[in-house]
């Protein structure tokens, strides 16, 4: 390495340094600043900044105008210049007007957890969906904070003719990102109608979607179910696009399994819109699979911000099942036994070692015939074509071969009941339906 490459090199790691800021509000339900801040930290490292240390404050509520105290600012400032920080990173969301004025005080780069984890989520996007559901976000939760953004632009240049020339490009910047986010809706649009002609072909599969925290084990436990390959790698976000495969290993009824976007604490309220079509394979599962790492040391938070976010999603009522990850490296016997003893309907495994998965499957089928409406039909020895319509749809559980035809009785689900009764008659039905819709 020559001291050119060198010096480029180290220009570039100076470039990442990072100061990290964290403010502990009142309220019980909080989770202690600390934790936080090594979430944030975790989030830093992923969008490869280097965090130098980190500041905390003690606050009744953040100062409308820097969200620290104005003494606070002072330390951070000094903080700053001391370790030659380029960029402070905050814990919480700041208004458009804290950035600019924090930006101000402190002379150098100021985001927030919220554009933290978008640009995470750009560094990781790869399809044509998560590209576009990424860049529709950033340009909303942006636009706002243009002059912070592209600080740049506001600059005035002197010179004839040129008089608030910084303020006009501002103000087109502004009509182009409005004119490229109308662009990319009416894109995601059209995404959101092809994805919902891909979900009505799977009308009779069982759809099971696995939701949790970011890196709570769900792509590991997806390969596990399904023999699906899908990334793993021990990092926040490894998985932003939802992958769907088929449950194997003999599995009785056909189930299919989607592995949906990491959910996180303080996630930008923009992403969860953008990612609609993403997050809708979790709204159209029959089942969810509440993914919890029990190994991490705020686990409990994460279940309730996982809770609280499929409420945001309208998924609070959905049929759910809590799974327990990485019981693999829990020491403690008496632990464990206390979280199974409050959560009894759970199921504790480990993805990774293949640890209580037949236990996970048992429930799934549980789960799967509490929705079955029984059927019985019969049908004509020349009706071989409808017979093999209603195996796709239904299970066919007893087959009686009599003089007049075949007598089957089959168990499906409530929602293909109707096109099942449509292919053979209803005059020819014996509806006897004692399924339950929910668990």
């Amino acid at each position: 390495m020559n001291n050119e490459t060198h010096h480029d090199s180290t220009e570039n790691q100076i470039e990442r340094n990072a100061v990290l800021v964290g403010v502990q509000l009142p309220g019980t339900e909080q989770a202690p600043i600390g934790m936080y801040l090594d979430e944030l930290k975790g989030l830093a490292e992923t969008a490869s900044y280097i965090p130098l240390l980190s500041i905390t404050q003690n606050m009744t509520t953040p100062n409308s105008k820097t969200f620290l105290g104005s003494g606070k600012v002072d330390e951070l400032e000094k903080a700053v210049k001391f370790h030659n920080a380029k960029t402070v990173i905050f814990d919480d969301r700041l208004s458009p007007a804290q950035n600019r004025n924090l930006e101000t005080a402190l002379k150098c780069r100021v985001i927030d957890r919220p554009w933290l984890i978008l640009e995470i989520f750009s560094d990781h996007a790869k399809t044509r969906e998560a590209k576009t559901q990424v860049e529709l976000a950033r340009l909303k939760y942006a636009l706002p904070r243009l002059t912070k953004m592209w600080g740049h632009l506001s600059r005035q240049r002197g010179g004839i003719g040129m008089k608030d020339v910084g303020e006009t490009q501002i103000q087109l910047d502004r009509r182009l990102i409005r004119d490229r986010i109308s662009k990319l809706e009416k894109k995601l649009s059209q995404i959101d109608r092809e994805k919902q002609t891909q979900r009505k072909s799977r009308i009779a599969s069982f759809k099971v979607a696995l939701v949790g925290y970011t890196n709570a084990g769900k792509s590991t436990l997806m390969n596990q179910l399904t023999e699906a390959g899908a990334l793993t790698e021990d990092k926040l976000f490894a998985t932003l696009d939802a992958t769907i495969r088929k449950i194997k290993k003999n599995f009785p009824y056909p189930t299919l399994v989607s592995d949906t976007v990491g959910l996180i604490d303080k996630l930008p309220h923009d992403l969860i819109a953008s990612f609609k079509s993403t997050l809708d394979e979790a709204r159209d599962s029959d089942l969810l699979l509440k993914v919890v790492d029990i190994g991490h040391p705020n686990f409990r938070n994460h279940i309730k911000t996982t809770d609280n976010l499929l409420q945001e999603m309208g998924l609070s009522e959905s049929p759910a099942i809590q799974v327990f990850n990485k019981i693999d490296q829990i020491e403690d016997a008496e632990f464990l036994l206390d979280i199974r003893g409050r959560y009894p309907e759970a199921v504790f495994l480990s993805g990774k070692k293949g640890v209580g998965l037949e236990e996970l499957r048992q429930s799934i089928t549980n789960s799967f015939e509490k929705r079955l409406t029984t059927l019985r039909a019969n049908l004509s020895y020349n009706d071989s074509d409808t017979m093999n319509k209603i195996r796709k749809l239904a299970l066919i559980v007893d087959e009686k071969y009599t003089e007049e035809g075949l007598s089957i009785t089959v168990k499906a689900p409530i929602e293909t009941k109707s096109r099942i009764l449509k292919l053979i008659g209803s005059s020819s039905t014996n509806n006897n339906s004692s399924a339950k819709t929910s668990i």
